[in-house]
């Protein structure tokens, strides 16, 4: 079986890219391009990341007009990824013309709520209610949008995995931010180490600072491994 980690390359620099793929293959199940890398060099980047043989999650993140998103997924059919991201956040319109306009092999998955915002983050910017728990509202909600808009499932922090599976048995459910036991949260404010988001019910792990920041990052990308 395919390990669940995939090894997050959040980087404008391709050579830098290319060697740490060159590291770890053989310990990750897939590799994750997001938008740093994706802005600086495109299809190319792509097509030079795919040589490792392992499966690309393209995390764009995308969210506009139902008929920009549908477009600029048509736009990515050549690349062919095995898992691209839009905002579950842009509508049920949105999220079924992405569905739509991606290829067969492509599993469409919305993003509900970024692993680096809190209850306190979404009070800002709207998203309140009486819960003590913004968060978990939110994803469950979206969750809900994007079954029913026919994606394949959804990105969520491991605190909220759990509880979106008992409703999405099927779901597809990636969970980000992860940090094995210990380690440095950086930026992340929902994060839960790898075993606890895949015990839990996640189908893949996006591991990027602890793999790509260790000293050596084979061997970091082996120790996580070790716990899953």
């Amino acid at each position: 079986m395919s390990s669940p980690i995939y090894v997050a390359i959040d980087t404008p620099d391709l050579v830098k890219a290319q060697n740490l793929a060159g590291q770890v293959r053989h310990h990750v199940g897939g590799l994750k391009l997001g938008l740093e890398f994706f802005c600086a060099h495109g299809h190319h980047g792509v097509h030079e990341m795919m040589k490792f043989n392992l499966p690309i999650f393209l995390d764009l993140k995308l969210h506009d007009i139902p008929n920009t998103v549908a477009k600029a997924v048509q736009a990515l059919h050549l690349l062919e990824p095995a898992i691209l991201t839009v905002h579950a956040a842009g509508g049920r319109a949105m999220l079924e013309d992405a569905k739509a306009a991606a290829g067969v092999n492509t599993r469409v998955v919305a993003v509900t709520v970024l692993t680096s915002l809190d209850d306190a983050d979404l009070l800002d910017i709207g998203v309140g209610g009486p819960s003590a728990s913004r968060a978990e509202d939110q994803v469950r909600r979206l969750a809900d949008l994007a079954q029913s808009a026919g994606l394949d499932g959804i990105v969520c922090s491991g605190e909220e995995v759990g509880i979106v599976k008992k409703d999405w048995h099927d779901g597809f459910f990636v969970v980000p931010g992860v940090r094995p036991a210990g380690g440095a949260l950086g930026d992340q404010k929902r994060a839960v180490t790898p075993r606890q988001a895949l015990d839990r019910g996640a189908s893949i792990l996006v591991v990027g600072r602890p793999i790509s920041q260790a000293e050596n990052p084979d061997f970091a990308a082996r120790e996580i491994e070790a716990t899953l």
